[in-house]
Formats: structure tokens, C-alpha cells, sequence
């Protein structure tokens, strides 16, 4: 796993921004870490680094925030079972050619691809974060 040490929101940007140009339409991301670790944060450089200049917010309420067809935010913090997220339509924006971000991604594991990215962000203190990538195929 690689890992990025940030200081501040901003580097935390900074390297989401970077971490975009490496994704592909139709990629499906878990943002993973504790609420509040900053994966909305995260989310956003990743939207800045795609070309999205719409604001980035949360999904909480929504499930899902669409950004262009190009980004597919997912906060699936509230689903209760894969067959909910099912009945949502949630599993149908893997098809859609857009890269997907999903937040608790757990609560949906039998939906999501085989292929996934994951990013796992831990907080380090007030504002410095630690930042993993890696590649999955499970």
C-alpha cells in the first residue's frame, strides 16, 4: 500500500487532485476511514482533479450526488442491507461510464464491481492525515 502523509486539508487536495488523473471512467473507489477523517475532503480534490467545478458536498441524505456523469459520490452510511441499496438504483451507476467514489462501501460489498481502488484516509492529530492507496481485486 502506498501512503501520503498530509499536513493540512489542502495537501490533502492537492494529493486527491493528482490521485484523479490516474482514474479511468467507469473506476469504482472506496473512500474508507472514520466519520470525520475527511473523505468529503478527499472527494473533493478528487472532483477538482476530473475537471468538476460544481460543488462537492456530502451524499448523507441523498445516497448518491452526480456530478456531470462524469463522478458518482456515494455515502452509503445509512443503508442497511445490499438489497436496500439495490432498490435505490445504486448499483446501477456502475454501469454509467462515470467514476464512482463510495463511502462506506462496506454496507454494499456483494454489489460493487470485482475490481475496486480503495483509499483509506486515518487522521493524525488535528488537521494531518494519513493517506493509503491501493489496488484491489476481491
Amino acid at each position: 500500500m502506498a501512503v501520503f502523509l498530509s499536513h493540512s486539508p489542502s495537501e490533502t487536495v492537492a494529493w486527491a487532485k493528482a490521485f484523479a488523473k490516474t482514474l479511468s471512467p467507469g473506476d469504482t473507489v472506496l473512500l474508507e476511514g472514520n466519520m470525520g477523517a475527511g473523505k468529503t475532503v478527499l472527494a473533493k480534490g478528487i472532483a477538482a482533479g476530473m475537471g468538476i467545478t460544481d460543488e462537492v458536498t456530502s451524499p448523507t441524505y441523498a445516497y448518491v450526488n452526480e456530478y456531470g456523469g462524469k463522478l458518482f459520490h456515494f455515502d452509503c452510511y445509512r443503508i442497511a442491507s445490499e438489497a436496500q441499496a439495490y432498490g435505490l438504483g445504486l448499483a446501477d451507476y456502475f454501469g454509467r461510464g462515470g467514476v464512482c467514489l463510495i463511502e462506506w462501501g462496506e454496507n454494499i460489498k456483494g454489489l460493487l464491481p470485482a475490481a475496486v481502488k480503495v483509499v483509506t484516509i486515518k487522521g493524525e492529530g488535528e488537521s494531518a492525515r494519513e493517506i493509503g492507496f491501493e489496488d484491489s481485486c476481491d
